[in-house]
C-alpha cells in the first residue's frame, strides 16, 4: 500500500465482494469498506471518519480497477485541490470519462461538503481529472443497477452538470447513454437514460432532484416501469 488510505463504498451491488478483493490486491493492502449506508451524503461523510490520513482513495461498489494501476506512482493532491478523479470505461456504451471513476480525495473536504445533487460536486476547492482511465465502472450487474446508472446520470447531465461540463459535451454523453447497446443489461441502461431525460425536463423543484439520492424511491420508480421480476436479474 502507498501513503494513502483507501475506502470501498458499496450499497447493494451484487459484485461488491469480488470488486473489493480486486481493489485490495491491486492497491497492495487492506482497503476499508463501508457498506449499506442509507443516504449518499451520510455515506461519504462516514468515509472521512473511517480513514487515518488526510488523502485517501475512494472507490464505488461497482468499480473494477485495472490490475495494472500503480498506486505508488500517484502524486498527492495539491493544496487547493479537494479531489482527483480517474476516468472509467463505461461497459454499455464505450464512454470514458469521470463517471464511476476512482478518486483520490481529502477527508477534510468531505467534512466540509456543501449541497449538490451530484454529492461530490459540492466539495470545497477544485477538482482535477486524470487523463488515464483506472478501470471499468461495472454498474451493469442487474437490470435495476443498469437502469439506475442511466437514469441518475442522464438526469444530472440534462439538468446541467455540476462539475461545469460544457453543454455540448453533456448532450453528447446523454445521447451515448440512450444508445447503450453493449454488454449485459445495456437495454436497461438505455431505458434509464431516456426516462432520466424525461424526468429532468419535467422536474422543477430542487427537492424532486434530491430523490436521485434515495435508493427506495429509485427502486420503486424502476419496478413501476419495468416490473418486480427485473430488479435482481
Amino acid at each position: 500500500m502507498t501513503g494513502f488510505d483507501a475506502v470501498f463504498l458499496s450499497y447493494d451491488e451484487p459484485m461488491a465482494d469480488s470488486l473489493h478483493s480486486r481493489l485490495q490486491r491491486t492497491l497492495g493492502g487492506a482497503v476499508k469498506r463501508l457498506h449499506g449506508v442509507h443516504g449518499m451524503r451520510r455515506a461519504y461523510r462516514l468515509c472521512a471518519e473511517a480513514v487515518d490520513r488526510e488523502q485517501f482513495f475512494l472507490a464505488d461498489g461497482d468499480f473494477a480497477i485495472d490490475t495494472d494501476f500503480d498506486p505508488a506512482a500517484v502524486e498527492p493532491l495539491d493544496e487547493d485541490v479537494s479531489m482527483r478523479v480517474w476516468r472509467a470505461v463505461n461497459p454499455v456504451n464505450g464512454l470514458i470519462y469521470g463517471y464511476g471513476g476512482l478518486k483520490l480525495i481529502r477527508r477534510s473536504a468531505l467534512r466540509e461538503m456543501g449541497e449538490a445533487v451530484d454529492v461530490l460536486a459540492a466539495l470545497p476547492g477544485s477538482v482535477e481529472f486524470a487523463e488515464r482511465a483506472a478501470g471499468v465502472t461495472r454498474f451493469n450487474q442487474s437490470p435495476f443497477h443498469s437502469w439506475k446508472a442511466g437514469f441518475r446520470e442522464c438526469v444530472m447531465l440534462t439538468r446541467g452538470s455540476e462539475y461545469g461540463m460544457a453543454d455540448g459535451d453533456a448532450r453528447w454523453r446523454v445521447d451515448a447513454w440512450q444508445r447503450s447497446s453493449d454488454g449485459e443489461f445495456a437495454d436497461y441502461a438505455a431505458a434509464g437514460a431516456r426516462e432520466g431525460v424525461a424526468f429532468a425536463r419535467e422536474a422543477a423543484r430542487p427537492d424532486q432532484f434530491e430523490r436521485l439520492n434515495d435508493p427506495s424511491w429509485l427502486r420503486a420508480r424502476f419496478t413501476t416501469a419495468h416490473g418486480d421480476q427485473a430488479v435482481s436479474g
